[in-house]
């Protein structure tokens, strides 16, 4: 029906010259008229159907009559053509006539509609949704503003290749052509783009160069212009291309170009977004220094390994490995070539190891390898060639001050399910092993047993309680004499520690002196013992008990960790005993450390008069020019090699040479652990200067000592020994 002459012929020609879309509407949603532009556009439809759609939305025409409402909207031509228009519905007349106005996005709609897209895209930025997600809705959006335009999104790989990143409405067959192809002066739109580093634009596939080896396939799919822009990361680099298609030979629209701009600059973002997302979780993963799997990474796929483990019955095995004598080198070195070192390690090991298994730096020098699938036997042989590997010599520029540096480590192997069913378990059953393999040497790989758990737990328990005890005041001292051989007066007391604990007993000091040393509670001891044997001397001396001197033994750590020096004057001061009264026992390692804290600490001591002795001597790894160097008063012959002096001819050679040596050099030397007579007189015969031991004397708390001194009415105290060379 139609029924132009309602409306004034003058408004009808007036929208036609300004090329506004006209159309009525009846009652029944029926058109009851167009005008000349509006046919022109979209032919001779009867209704509002296929023809016109919403752009964002479908259209809602009550609404629109009620409101006088705007929208976009799509018209598609008969040929097959869509354009986006802008749309307004004004209200109904008496007749339940509706007039309906339709016209080109002017300059501000078309910002406004830009506008849109961005904010849109951006929102998806920044919910966090996936890169593919986020590219997928960008190029819905450019679609619904461009009707009859395909757009794509194509990623370029590390070699150069293509791969569809989002592509909504273009054939998939067409994407799954062209993933994959490498980037070259003449390949496409995109792929030339991509080469070029620029904009390339395709106004006819069928006759450009650039598509003769790609016009057949896209021309088969109605793909017949294309205009592709290469989108660059921050650093210049091409990540991706995007690309709109028209389904006619066309050059690109203002507005088009207008439009992919922005979304060239979207993609930009998300991209930038992406990669930064990438880096986080790589540092979330992995280990800063070598590039490996973290401890974080690892529990992840020990979780899903152990998981199809234990559905499947298959086994797995857990690798700890830990270099030896690494802190040595770090410390010789420097810290920035120790990370060199441990990531040629982690290079080493890695190449000899599956894809499916993984490789992560758990600690400073610590790696640990996870093998799905892998025997106990199969473990071994894994450990056995990792620890081969480490014995070739590092070749490396910055480890020129050290050519054919080796290194090697010692491994611990915990297996699931016998060993644990999560990698807290294997990662402490695998340690425990480890250092069983250290403690044995190290360069070499030992299972775990359940009876190393139990001495751990043991030793942490033993830990605790000692801690408890040190705490609660439950340690003492006993103190055993030390007689001149050529009198037998007395000549001191050594200090020696004693833990009686209520359900262990008594527990030697060789259970829990080197426990002391590995939880860091030696420091503590020490400085009791000797702040205990200082107050106790002072309580001798007020006693009027003629005691000459007191020996304390003090760890290594003491003198590079603490000032024992000014400790020392303080408990002289303190308690009022003169420093002759004193003696510090030391051990061999602290005088071949050649620590100058420690020397200056020595030789603090000895300018306040404070007697220093050498204990154990010669089972270490001794070194007679410390004997001379050093402000040393005494030596002390280790018990092993009293032990067997009646028996065996060696250990009488060797007593004989380190009294000879204390006497060469004006030291007093004390041998500990004499029991019998035979080995008294034998000790005589050298000429050593004093004894110890329970020929004479057992060590005893420090209130029967006054009953032992009783009961040698003939002895009488002597200071200390000077002896010349």
């Amino acid at each position: 029906m139609r029924s132009e002459a309602w409306l004034p012929l003058q408004l009808i020609e007036t929208l036609d010259r300004a090329e506004l879309g006209l159309m009525c509407l009846d009652a029944g949603q029926r058109v009851v008229h167009l005008n000349a532009t509006l046919r022109r556009w979209a032919g001779e439809p009867t209704r509002p159907g296929p023809w016109i759609r919403g752009a964002n939305a479908p259209l809602d025409w009550p609404r629109l009559w009620l409101e006088g409402g705007q929208c976009r909207v799509i018209v598609r031509a008969a040929d097959g053509g869509e354009r986006l228009l802008a749309l307004q519905a004004h209200a109904r007349d008496a007749q339940g006539i509706g007039l309906v106005l339709l016209r080109p996005l002017d300059g501000d709609q078309e910002r406004e509609s830009i506008a849109t897209l961005q904010e849109g895209v951006l929102a998806a930025i920044a919910e966090g949704r996936t890169l593919p997600e986020v590219l997928d809705l960008l190029c819905r959006e450019v679609e619904s503003l461009a009707p009859g335009v395909w757009c794509s999104v194509l990623s370029l790989d590390g070699e150069g290749r293509l791969h569809p990143l989002a592509a909504p409405t273009l054939p998939e067959a067409w994407s799954a052509a062209i993933d994959g192809v490498a980037i070259g002066p003449d390949v496409g739109s995109c792929g030339t783009a991509a080469w070029r580093r620029s904009a390339v634009e395709v106004s006819d596939i069928a006759h450009d160069p650039l598509w003769t080896r790609f016009a057949p396939l896209a021309l088969s799919f109605g793909l017949a212009a294309c205009w592709s822009t290469p989108i660059l990361a921050a650093d210049g680099e091409v990540v991706a291309t995007f690309a709109l298609y028209y389904p006619r030979p066309q050059p690109v629209a203002a507005f088009h170009r207008r439009m992919v701009q922005a979304s060239v600059r979207l993609c930009q973002v998300a991209f930038r977004q992406a990669r930064h997302e990438r880096d986080i979780e790589r540092l979330a993963f992995t280990d800063p220094t070598t590039g490996l799997a973290n401890r974080r990474l690892l529990g992840e796929r020990a979780a899903q390994a152990l998981a199809i483990a234990e559905r499947t019955g298959a086994p797995s095995a857990l690798l700890l490995l830990d270099l030896d004598r690494f802190k040595t080198l770090n410390d010789a070195l420097s810290h920035t070539v120790g990370d060199v070192v441990l990531r040629r390690i982690g290079d080493r090991l890695h190449h000899l190891l599956r894809d499916t298994d993984t490789l992560a730096r758990v600690g400073g020098d610590e790696f640990a390898v996870l093998l799905p699938g892998c025997s106990a036997e199969d473990a071994l042989q894994v450990a056995e060639k990792l620890l081969a590997e480490l014995r070739g010599p590092l070749r490396e520029q910055a480890l020129d001050t050290l050519p054919g540096l080796t290194l090697t480590a010692s491994a611990g192997i915990a297996c699931s399910p016998a060993d644990g069913g999560d990698l807290d378990a294997l990662l402490r059953h695998a340690e425990i092993a480890m250092y069983e393999a250290k403690h044995e040497g190290g360069d070499r790989a030992r299972y775990f047993h359940p009876a190393m758990n139990e001495a751990i737990d043991e030793q942490l328990a033993l830990e605790l309680d000692l801690r408890r005890a040190l705490q609660e005041g439950r340690l003492q001292l006993h103190y055993q004499p030390q007689v001149a051989l050529r009198d037998g007066r007395l000549i001191g007391v050594e200090a020696l520690m004693r833990w009686p604990d209520p359900q262990r007993g008594l527990v030697p000091p060789d259970r829990f002196i080197p426990l002391a040393e590995q939880c860091g509670l030696i420091n503590e001891l020490d400085a009791w013992a000797l702040s205990t044997a200082c107050a106790q001397m002072a309580a001798w001396r007020a006693q009027g008990l003629a005691v000459p001197n007191v020996a304390v033994n003090a760890s290594a750590r003491r003198f590079t960790q603490d000032d024992i020096a000014a400790e020392v004057a303080t408990l002289l001061q303190r308690h009022r005993i003169d420093a002759a009264s004193l003696t510090i026992e030391i051990t061999e390692r602290l005088l071949l450390d050649d620590n100058p804290r420690a020397r200056a600490q020595l030789e603090q001591l000895h300018r306040m008069g404070v007697r220093l002795s050498v204990d154990d001597f010669g089972t270490g790894y001794s070194s007679l020019s410390y004997l001379k160097r050093l402000p040393l008063s005494e030596i002390k012959l280790d018990r092993s090699f009293v032990r067997d002096l009646e028996t065996d001819p060696d250990d009488r050679a060797l007593a004989g040479a380190v009294i000879g040596i204390g006497r060469a050099l004006g030291l007093a030397v004390v041998a500990e652990g004499v029991e019998t007579e035979a080995q008294r007189a034998l000790l005589e015969q050298a000429q050593c200067h004093a004894v110890q031991g329970w020929l004479f004397a057992r060590p005893m708390p420090a209130g029967q000592l006054a009953s032992w001194l009783q009961q040698r009415p003939a002895t009488a105290a002597a200071p200390a020994p000077t002896l010349q060379a």
